[in-house]
């Protein structure tokens, strides 16, 4: 495991006692958090860490610089959640209402994925998320050849993708957020993935792949059901698309209201959609029936291939 050399302690470690200093309120649920991980997480997000440490290295930045940018997110997210409570609804409706307000704005993105980067192994339920896909992914590695990413994010599940899969299927990725790409090029760095700065419906139908990953991508759009549609053009016949998606979670780049789980599965079956596994986490301590009824997060996951005619 690689040690944060300013400090000499494992970064998790670090990273908590920072927070418990500079915000000792969330650091309540953070030391929470921490409780329910097992060797099997430290693991992993040792070897994490020492990937995303050599990243903020190589930027000339520091594992504070990351702490500083998880806390402007919780800054966020909990003004946001205050205003989701009010109205019941996210503060933004549209692509360009978020483009301007985080997209097109550098300092935001950098900030933004950065904190979202650390709160892949700090909040329990975007753990959990990781750990059943990277469980799951592997009865898969017979029948991939062809791997599409939309929406890479930091890149840490196509990292874990190229782990696992066959060393002969081709990884292709499409985002049309330039800084989700340098990050998952740092991050990644390997020669075997096209990048592709563009529009997912800019792709050709004609095109098909054998695993799809959309993870936390459908409550960034206006129509998810359309994003889901065009995916089910892309996907070979045997087929299977990964995707992730949370309910009640306010952000400053959230579009998509999703109220419960059952509006989810009611749309992947619109787009033409069957569920073959699934799973859904919560992001407090309460029962599903509690997190629908206060409009607490639940984020969704799960495996699904094209219908049965």
């Amino acid at each position: 495991m690689l040690y944060y050399p300013e400090v000499m302690i494992e970064p998790v470690n670090y990273i908590c006692e920072r927070i418990e200093a500079l915000n000792p309120i969330h650091s309540k649920k953070l030391r929470k958090s921490m409780e329910f991980f097992d060797d099997k997480y430290n693991e992993l997000a040792g070897a994490f860490f020492e990937k995303y440490i050599q990243l903020l290295h190589a930027e000339n930045k520091t594992l504070d610089y990351a702490i500083d940018c998880y806390l402007k997110m919780i800054a966020d997210v909990n003004a946001e959640t205050l205003e989701f409570l009010r109205t019941g609804k996210y503060s933004s409706s549209t692509f360009d209402e978020v483009n301007a307000r985080v997209y097109a704005s550098p300092e935001t993105m950098a900030y933004y994925m950065h904190g979202l980067i650390l709160s892949q192994f700090l909040w329990k339920h975007h753990y959990q998320v990781f750990d059943y896909f990277i469980n799951t992914l592997p009865q898969y590695i017979n029948t991939t050849k062809s791997y599409l990413e939309v929406g890479v994010g930091h890149g840490l599940y196509l990292s874990k993708s190229l782990e696992i899969l066959d060393d002969e299927a081709s990884f292709t990725v499409v985002d049309i957020s330039e800084t989700s790409i340098t990050l998952a090029k740092h991050f990644t760095n390997n020669s075997r993935i096209a990048f592709n700065l563009r529009d997912i419906f800019d792709f050709d139908n004609e095109e098909k792949f054998d695993f799809i990953t959309l993870g936390e991508v459908l409550e960034h759009v206006e129509d998810p059901l359309k994003l889901l549609s065009k995916l089910n053009s892309l996907l070979s016949e045997n087929g299977t698309l990964f995707f992730t998606t949370p309910t009640n979670a306010p952000a400053i780049d959230h579009i998509y209201l999703f109220n419960n789980v059952e509006e989810i599965r009611k749309i992947v079956r619109q787009a033409g959609f069957q569920i073959i596994g699934e799973r859904a986490f919560l992001s407090e301590e309460v029962s599903p029936e509690k997190a629908e009824k206060y409009k607490i997060a639940v984020l969704y996951a799960a495996f699904i291939k094209k219908a049965d005619v």
